[in-house]
């Protein structure tokens, strides 16, 4: 392969490794360090500055000293713990096996191309986790069938819009506001010994864990920069359930005291 080639497929690989990695919830170091496992094998500096949006990498060749920097605008954040342990593991086997560049480069297409889990699948096993929530704030039986009918359609409501490319915020205040709409039929007909607990735990499945574990560890990290915009992702997407949950109540005259 011609040199300026392997540049260019190079420098777009690491990109696409390095926005795989952002867009499926890794942290700042952790990206750093599978893109610098990938670079050392293929005789590459690399040197990126990492937004939410954006990516600026600077691509330098260890033996011709010629170097180009890339931009590039990451697509919608979704979740994806298998993409990144794949990636993980690959930039390790990478580095043990001295792969070249068309062997690192099938290995990503490959993960690129792993299924993902049935949305079905994932919609119950979100319901029975929202319903485990309830049972552990004392619900019943009654309140954890709420909670998981709850957090089922609020869940199928995210995909769907999501579906349409709306914004983050609005995906999950429909979520939100869909989730705690039906829990909050469970108080007024007072289903269940602490009907409450439905509507309180019906929401959780939206609270922003990844983010907001990023953002304490980049500010540990001293990737300041990353650790507050994700902990502003955090911070306005709990401010986004709490306005859903708010206007739930507000419809129902829910008062909780």
């Amino acid at each position: 392969m011609h040199n300026s080639e392997k540049f260019t497929k190079t420098a777009n690989l690491l990109l696409e490794i390095s926005s795989l990695l952002m867009v499926s919830g890794a942290n700042t170091n952790r990206i750093n360090s599978s893109i610098d496992r990938f670079s050392s094998v293929l005789n590459f500096n690399v040197h990126s500055w990492i937004n939410q949006k954006t990516m600026i990498m600077t691509l330098t060749d260890k033996e011709t000293n010629h170097s180009v920097t890339k931009v590039y605008n990451l697509p919608p954040h979704a979740l994806n713990f298998q993409t990144l342990s794949e990636i993980s593991k690959a930039s390790w086997t990478a580095k043990s096996e001295n792969w070249n560049l068309e062997e690192i480069i099938t290995e990503i297409e490959r993960i690129k191309k792993l299924k993902k889990h049935p949305k079905l699948l994932v919609l119950i096993a979100v319901g029975l986790a929202v319903a485990g929530f309830c049972n552990i704030f004392q619900g019943d039986y009654l309140n954890m069938l709420v909670a998981f009918i709850s957090a089922f359609i609020g869940l199928f409501v995210a995909q769907q819009v999501h579906k349409l490319q709306y914004n983050m915020y609005i995906r999950i205040f429909l979520a939100a506001l869909m989730a705690s709409f039906i829990a909050s039929i469970g108080i007024i007909f007072d289903i269940g010994k602490n009907p409450q607990t439905a509507l309180a735990t019906s929401i959780l499945f939206l609270v922003p864990g990844v983010a907001l574990i990023n953002s304490f560890t980049d500010l540990l990290e001293n990737n300041v920069l990353n650790g507050v915009a994700r902990f502003a992702v955090g911070a306005l997407t709990v401010l986004v359930m709490a306005t859903a949950l708010f206007v739930s109540m507000y419809i129902f005259s829910i008062k909780i005291i």
